[in-house]
Order: structure tokens, then sequence, then C-alpha cells
């Protein structure tokens, strides 16, 4: 029997996605802190770029503002990047206001 995330399989790669430059400490429940790089977020979830070193599926736990705290579980990883589905998807409006918080570029945020 599997103890991993039950990860939902739905494709997502057509979600609205919107680059960032974002440094967040991560919590791993092995490895402990864990530096992420994020640099493209959606609702749903991001992509980290530099090497993470853990397996599919395992969880994080990080705090984010605006959110709070959220957990993510990896997807997938390759060539230095990472993706990672959060636990739930992140309300609008909260991710509009978390978006503006975390790209300091006005051109990059999202259109209202």
């Amino acid at each position: 029997m599997s103890s991993g995330a039950q990860l939902t399989v739905t494709d997502k790669r057509r979600a609205a996605r919107h680059p960032v430059d974002y440094t967040v400490i991560a919590e791993h429940r092995q490895i402990g802190d864990l530096p992420l790089h994020i640099i493209n977020i959606s609702a749903q979830g991001f992509m980290a770029q530099g090497e993470i070193d853990i397996e599919r599926g395992e969880r994080l736990v990080m705090r984010l503002p605006v959110i709070g705290r959220i957990e993510a579980h990896m997807i997938w990883s390759h060539e230095g990047r990472s993706g990672f589905q959060f636990e739930r998807i992140i309300r609008i409006d909260d991710f509009l206001k978390l978006v503006d918080t975390i790209q300091p570029n006005p051109r990059l945020r999202p259109r209202r």
C-alpha cells in the first residue's frame, strides 16, 4: 500500500502562470529548511528553479505573503526546475494580491 501523496493528475499546464522572482524558505519533514527560488506561480501551484533534493510526491510547507502557510507537493522535476501543486487552489482575490506583493514589475502583473 502506497503512503505517498494523493496527487491530482489533471493537466494544469494551461493554467495562467505569472512570472515572479521570489525566494522562500520551505520546510520538509526530513530535510528541514529548504530554500526555494520561485520563478512562476499560478493559483494551483508554482515552478521553482534550482536543484531540490526531494522526490516526486513529497510535501513541503511554506509561508507566502497574503496566503500564509500552505502545503505543496512536488509534481515533476527536470533539469534544475521543479513543479509543485498547492494543497488547495488559492482564491482569485488572494492570488492577485499575492502576485502584486511578490512581482515588483507592474507590467508583469495580471490585468484586472
